[in-house]
């Protein structure tokens, strides 16, 4: 079916919960459980970084991979620019661009502010299972990258 051809209210709503999946897929690495990001992927779920030849595929190995984040992480990503093009009743796919700043070493407090560690984009594929949209892969692009730096709270 011609996405154009759906229901106007039904495209708003899909393309809606993609764009809730996208920020809630970066809300839960900062303020949540980061291995509960496995949770907004399909079972055949796949996370692509093609620098490097990165994948991961599959809902457990997803929770194993975002779970093994260190505890004592700090970070914050900036979502924007998401655009959600609704491919079929049951597909989207969207672009979304993000910046991270990120220590590790947090103990607690306010950290001074620095350049932010990355900046790139998402390309995401969404998939509607038993009426909830999910993702289905996502794919990393990052074009400015850099080391995350460790926080020493003498420094602060």
């Amino acid at each position: 079916m011609d996405p154009l051809e759906q229901p106007a209210l039904d495209r708003l709503l899909a393309e809606r919960a993609c764009e809730r999946l996208v920020l809630g897929f970066v809300h839960r690495l900062d303020l949540g459980e980061p291995a509960s990001v496995a949770e907004l992927f399909t079972e055949d779920g796949v996370w692509r970084w093609p620098e490097g030849d990165r994948l991961v595929e599959g809902r457990g190995a997803l929770r194993a991979y975002f779970g093994a984040r260190p505890a004592d992480r700090l970070s914050r990503r900036m979502m924007t620019n998401v655009l959600v093009t609704v491919v079929s009743p049951t597909e989207a796919r969207a672009t979304s661009y993000f910046t991270t700043y990120r220590v590790d070493g947090h103990t607690g407090g306010m950290v001074p502010a620095g350049p932010p560690v990355q900046i790139g984009h998402y390309e995401d594929m969404f998939r509607k299972v038993d009426d909830t949209w999910l993702l289905a892969t996502r794919t990393l692009f990052l074009p400015f990258g850099g080391p995350t730096p460790r926080h020493s709270p003498a420094a602060a």
